[in-house]
C-alpha cells in the first residue's frame, strides 16, 4: 500500500481569518515569539498499488477539481513513506 498526501493552503495574498485567530489566541495562552500563522488542509490518500506517473496524474487532477480551490488554495502531492 502507498499513501499519497495532498497538502493544501492558502495562497500568500489571501486572508487567512481561521490562522488570524489562532494568532490572536496565542498571547493569551502563554504562547510567544510566532509572527504568523497559517491554517491549510492535509489529505491522505492510500493507494491499492504503487504510486506510479498515471496514479499521481489522477491524483494531481483530482487535488486541482476536487481537494483544493486553484483560485484561492496552492497544493502540493507527494508520497510519504508507510511505517
Amino acid at each position: 500500500m502507498t499513501r499519497v498526501v495532498v497538502d493544501v493552503m492558502l495562497k500568500p495574498e489571501i486572508l487567512d481569518p481561521q490562522g488570524q485567530a489562532v494568532l490572536t489566541a496565542l498571547p493569551r495562552l502563554g504562547v510567544s515569539g510566532i509572527s504568523g500563522v497559517r491554517q491549510g488542509k492535509r489529505f491522505e490518500l492510500e493507494l491499492d498499488g504503487e504510486a506510479d506517473a498515471a496514479a499521481l496524474a489522477r491524483i494531481e487532477h483530482l487535488a486541482s477539481t476536487l481537494l483544493a480551490n486553484p483560485v484561492i488554495e496552492d497544493y502540493v502531492v507527494r508520497v510519504e513513506a508507510t511505517p
